[in-house]
């Protein structure tokens, strides 16, 4: 098993349907972070010998990413519009290229729930974007490319 680097890793936005994606890299993109959890319920018995007994219940999952502010961006326009239009988006937050066997990650069509932009004085301008899977026909699902 080989360590992977983030600079590796890739965020895909599918540009064309569910059952016949187009992939395109989301290039504009610093760190990208995928957050997966899962609830917990208490299942704890008196049979457990003193310990509190939990199992995992519904997941729950985000991906949180920093773009630069370009307005001519086609990744960054989408993703706006798509937050100020209440649409989703379908991503795939990849450990590698999106075309390469073996790479995996989250497949999920997103709502996108936080789009703040980052005025520092010496930097350029960004936006902190968080988006999280949203109602659809497709559930979320963690791909792994043939």
């Amino acid at each position: 098993m080989g360590v992977k680097l983030g600079l590796e890793a890739k965020l895909f936005r599918n540009t064309g349907t569910h059952a016949a994606p187009v992939w395109n890299e989301v290039e504009n993109v610093k760190d990208v972070t995928l957050n997966l959890e899962a609830g917990e319920a208490d299942v704890t018995t008196r049979g457990n010998s003193g310990w509190r007994a939990t199992v995992a219940t519904l997941k729950d999952g985000s991906i949180e990413f920093e773009m630069v502010w370009d307005t001519e961006d086609d990744d960054f326009t989408a993703i706006r519009d798509a937050f100020l239009n209440h649409t989703a988006v379908e991503f795939a937050v990849m450990d590698g290229d999106i075309e390469t066997a073996g790479s995996q990650g989250l497949r999920a069509s997103c709502a996108v729930t936080n789009f703040s932009r980052n005025e520092p004085l010496e930097e350029a301008i960004t936006v902190s974007v968080t988006v999280k899977p949203t109602f659809s026909g497709n559930p979320p699902e963690w791909m792994t490319v043939a």
